[in-house]
């Protein structure tokens, strides 16, 4: 019983591992020496009119903030870090 209760947890985890790697986009394979420093995207993404909550790298080679846009809508946002280009943008 013990074992099919852990294989069980050991699968569920996996899968969610899985789920949440989906859904984040990929944005390059280019190398990191390759991608903008990021001041240089946090000072683009602020010429763009967002202002940031917080800016991260992903697993998936991005560059993604969670902040609001010029509009004051809530915003979460994927960029390519090599030119700053919007990959993927969700409005709250």
């Amino acid at each position: 019983m013990k074992r099919t209760v852990l294989k069980g947890i050991v699968v569920s985890s996996l899968l969610a591992v899985s789920v949440a790697a989906l859904a984040e986009p990929t944005c390059t394979d280019a190398p990191e020496s390759d991608w903008m420093s990021k001041e240089a995207m946090q000072k683009q993404i602020a010429d763009m009119g967002y202002k940031v909550k917080e800016f991260k790298t992903t697993d998936t080679s991005c560059y993604e903030i969670y902040g609001w846009d010029d509009q004051e809508r809530r915003v979460e946002i994927y960029f390519n870090p090599v030119d700053g280009s919007i990959v993927e943008q969700e409005f709250d």
